[in-house]
């Protein structure tokens, strides 16, 4: 009797295995400003979410916003800055 195994089993085992590149971890690396932004934001909400915001929690919730937006601001003009060509090349 012959078995019929799958041909692809070995050849996907070794993509889980395996970890993140250099360019993977240099992504994350640079997104880590608004990840540490959006936990902070995530941090504000969960302590007024069964109770009335003080106004310190007011200010602080609006400070963890801004900070998320400045974030994605600058990593937006990080990224578009990398497709601009320069000028006279």
């Amino acid at each position: 009797m012959r078995y019929i195994v799958p041909v692809q089993a070995v050849v996907t085992a070794a993509d889980i295995d395996r970890g993140p590149t250099a360019a993977e971890l240099d992504a994350i690396d640079a997104e880590m400003p608004l990840i540490s932004a959006e936990v902070e934001l995530l941090d504000a909400q969960i302590m007024v979410l069964d109770r009335v915001p003080s106004e310190v929690d007011t200010r602080r919730l609006r400070r963890a916003r801004r900070k998320v937006l400045t974030a994605r601001r600058e990593i937006t003009n990080l990224s578009s800055s990398a497709f601009v060509p320069e000028v006279g090349a």
